[in-house]
């Protein structure tokens, strides 16, 4: 094991894959001459030429749309949005054409692509780049969506996001490109689609996943001082979800606080909260709580945004509520 960075994380998964399958190869905004807008693919073009790191235009739909296309005639591409607030430009292309290939061809066209980049509260960057669109993707059939919340996790999906035969939404984050974390120096891969206890409790269960997890675990850190004793779940995946690991944590915790970056409205909080008290709830013994971002778009002024979305604060109070009923 060894320390590196979210970033380098990142660029591992995507070097040992292109080096292991001449088929993979990475496309988008400043990625090749520039090394990255994040520095993720520091180096690559030295090593694998402008043939499979390529530099495109600032043009989402078109180079999203040759993605699918190279695709579909057997090539493994990863597309980086510089931001997911860009992929909106090149929706068409990951709804109407990635995510549907399959079921529109009959099972004739695979569509073995990943797009990955940054997405959420970025710092001070104001509305409209600061965007969670998971929950968006993650209601699109066809589609697979991980957001990885530290190096060890992000390498590892990363690898099998490549390797999977369906399209997968790659979900990063600016916050945690610096982020440190241990990683083995062995190969290894994560199976898309689950979750993972990042903290053994027994009172209360915290569902979370991406950057916000770090809030999730101080939460749980704070809790202890007080004698309450927390589990932290980190989903990993948004679709498909590990609904099994969540259901199985509040049968023994009795509680549970979903804690995500996005808006309210149609999130994966509001999807957890219905299947738990659907399959789970003889087993509550208080109302499932939430913590999101408040319904508003992120202003830039940093004391906003810190009102704004979810925080270790916030996340504790949403605990002792399910706690004592408050």
């Amino acid at each position: 094991m060894r320390e590196i960075q979210f970033r380098e994380a990142l660029r591992e998964a995507m070097n040992e894959e292109m080096r292991r399958d001449p088929r993979v190869f990475l496309m988008g905004e400043e990625v090749a001459e520039y090394n990255g807008a994040y520095k993720v693919s520091q180096g690559m073009l030295d090593e694998f030429g402008p043939d499979r790191v390529i530099d495109t235009p600032i043009a989402e739909l078109g180079f999203a749309g040759l993605g699918v296309g190279a695709a579909m005639n057997g090539i493994r591409p990863i597309i980086e949005f510089m931001t997911f607030n860009f992929s909106l430009v090149a929706i068409d292309q990951i709804i109407n054409s990635a995510a549907k290939m399959m079921s529109m061809s009959g099972g004739q066209f695979n569509v073995p692509i990943v797009f990955r980049g940054p997405t959420g509260n970025a710092g001070m960057l104001s509305s409209q780049h600061s965007q969670n669109f998971e929950n968006w993707f993650a209601n699109t059939p066809g589609l697979k969506v991980v957001v990885p919340a530290n190096p060890y996790d992000a390498k590892g999906l990363l690898k099998s996001a490549i390797r999977d035969d369906d399209p997968v939404i790659f979900m990063e984050s600016e916050l945690m490109y610096g982020d440190k974390g241990q990683v083995p120096q062995e190969e290894y891969l994560l199976p898309i689609g689950v979750a993972d206890v990042k903290r053994q409790g027994t009172d209360v269960t915290i569902v979370s996943f991406g950057k916000i997890l770090k809030v999730a675990l101080a939460a749980a850190a704070e809790l202890e001082k007080e004698g309450i004793s927390a589990e932290v779940i980190d989903l990993r995946t948004v679709r498909p979800i590990d609904y099994a690991t969540i259901v199985e944590s509040v049968k023994k915790t009795n509680r549970l606080v979903i804690v995500e970056e996005a808006w309210p409205l149609a999130s994966i909080s509001s999807e957890l909260t219905y299947h738990i008290q659907k399959y789970a709830f003889d087993y509550l013994d208080a109302p499932v709580h939430r913590i999101t971002s408040l319904d508003a778009p992120l202003p830039y002024a940093p004391t906003l945004i810190q009102a704004i979305l979810p925080n270790v604060e916030k996340t504790v109070k949403a605990v002792k509520a399910v706690m004592y009923r408050d």
